[in-house]
């Protein structure tokens, strides 16, 4: 059987926390796999950090199949990596060359603090989905798939944007640390949609007041946060997002 494996150079950024001072260090991992996903290859090296009797590097992960979003690091300067639509746990070393240095670090956002290494708090997402509150539909049993009529397009419009995963891939690539990919997801995938509708204004309202609150930057458009979304959400929602807001904006009033 043909060898696979490949020598790298880590370098990593180190914080034991939110208030403390941290730094890149050094790590040489030989013989890994390229099959291995980038997630494993930390494995390796946290296990072996842990036999000589040092601090595991903290990271986030979950599912490890691309639908949580919580595997967010920065490698070589990219959210999630090189690889296109895709999260660091569907990352395979084979994207990477025998005798590669990778330099990997956390979001880098106000509204994101460092809570240890590549680990962030991302609340600031969830905070932002309350502040939208739910929707007025009865509860009950299950309505027949025909009952309320909505159009294919925008049914399809409604599915694109609800497939966003709140990983902070977008904050992390704009310059201004701008979530208006994410809220603009959240937002659109309600207003495309009838069940929506009842708060449709106040919802929008609401959750631009807790983005704007939780610190993070305006947007100006530049599609950064398209081109690394692993979920491939549309900038066209900012778009529409915008579009809700100043009709809301006009027309609700208290």
């Amino acid at each position: 059987m043909e060898h696979n494996g490949i020598n790298l150079t880590l370098k990593v950024w180190r914080q034991p926390n939110s208030n403390a001072k941290g730094n890149f260090v050094t790590y040489e991992v030989k013989d890994v796999s390229i099959e291995m996903s980038f997630l494993e290859m930390f494995d390796v090296l946290n296990e072996r950090l842990i036999r000589e009797g040092q601090d595991p590097i903290a990271f986030d992960h979950d599912c490890r199949e691309g639908i949580c979003g919580s595997c967010s690091m920065y490698i070589n300067g990219r959210p999630h990596g090189p690889w296109h639509a895709t999260t660091v746990c569907q990352l395979h070393m084979r994207a990477f060359e025998n005798g590669d240095t990778i330099v990997v670090e956390p979001w880098r956002a106000v509204a994101f603090p460092v809570m240890k290494d590549l680990m962030v708090d991302r609340t600031a997402f969830d905070r932002i989905v309350q502040a939208g509150g739910y929707i007025s539909v009865n509860t009950g049993n299950a309505v027949d798939a025909n009952a309320i009529p909505v159009e294919k397009d925008k049914a399809d419009a409604s599915f694109a944007a609800a497939a966003c995963i709140g990983c902070g891939a977008c904050v992390a690539a704009c310059k201004n640390s701008s979530a208006m990919l994410f809220m603009s997801a959240k937002v659109a995938h309600l207003a495309l949609l009838p069940q929506g509708g009842p708060e449709r204004k106040k919802r929008v309202l609401n959750m631009v007041a807790q983005m704007d609150k939780e610190g993070f930057g305006s947007c100006t458009f530049t599609g950064a946060c398209e081109a690394v979304c692993p979920k491939e959400i549309s900038i066209t929602n900012i778009s529409r997002l915008n579009a809700e807001y100043l009709v809301a904006g006009l027309t609700v009033s208290g």
